[in-house]
């Protein structure tokens, strides 16, 4: 293909996007059609369909749209903070500020996101590449932080991290206070207790503890 060619496509690409994420959060995902998304971005139904195989790689799409803004968004906190907790709050924080001009409709699209066999669950292999990205960004969080940790929880814990930004995704999902307050002042009172707790893996006392649970996380994961 010619430069030319490849641009019109991406251009094609990203309109056909963007205009399902505005009609998502106007009907819902449900009620939103691969030929009502076409016929609003101005291209044939065949068109989408080639550039996007169906609604569920749409919202795979658009978890790499908010996972490429997001990176791109902790930048400045992960170079310029070492603390702990500063940058976990800083790296939530820049989620919520990306994630913002879709919470109209993350409940109605939750519903289908919360069913486990769903390609589009934050756990499913079709989820994998964004789950993947999201997990490095918390391994960049621990490793360039001041934190202190026996290294089997060290080598477990961006993974875990990813987990604690989930149940802070299932809280804003619900929060309807006004510039969902709530959500932030449940990530400014919760990383400090986080830290807490992460400090207290390096007591001597704490330290068996801290082994049983890396051998349950063993145990259970896939």
């Amino acid at each position: 293909m010619t430069d030319g060619a490849t641009a019109k496509g991406e251009q094609t690409r990203e309109l056909i996007l963007t205009t399902a994420l505005r009609l998502f959060r106007d009907q819902g995902y449900g009620k939103t059609t691969m030929r009502a998304i076409a016929n609003e971005a101005g291209v044939s139904v065949g068109n989408a369909y080639y550039y996007y195989g169906s609604k569920d790689h749409l919202m795979q799409a658009y978890y790499d749209l908010l996972q490429d803004q997001h990176r791109a968004a902790v930048e400045p906190v992960l170079a310029t903070e070492q603390a702990f907790v500063p940058r976990m709050t800083g790296v939530l924080r820049a989620w919520l500020e990306v994630a913002a001009p879709y919470h109209e409709f993350a409940g109605t699209f939750f519903k289908t996101a919360a069913d486990p066999r769903s390609p589009l669950s934050p756990f499913s292999e079709e989820s994998r590449p964004a789950r993947d990205a999201s997990v490095e960004i918390f391994r960049r969080v621990v490793d360039g932080s001041d934190l202190k940790l026996p290294p089997d929880l060290r080598s477990e814990l961006p993974e875990l991290l990813w987990l604690f930004q989930m149940g802070i995704v299932l809280f804003w999902v619900h929060d309807q206070s006004e510039d969902v307050r709530r959500t932030r002042t449940l990530i400014d009172r919760a990383v400090p207790l986080l830290d807490r707790l992460l400090r207290l893996t390096r007591i001597p006392g704490v330290r068996g503890v801290t082994k049983d649970v890396v051998s349950l996380i063993h145990s259970i994961k896939p």
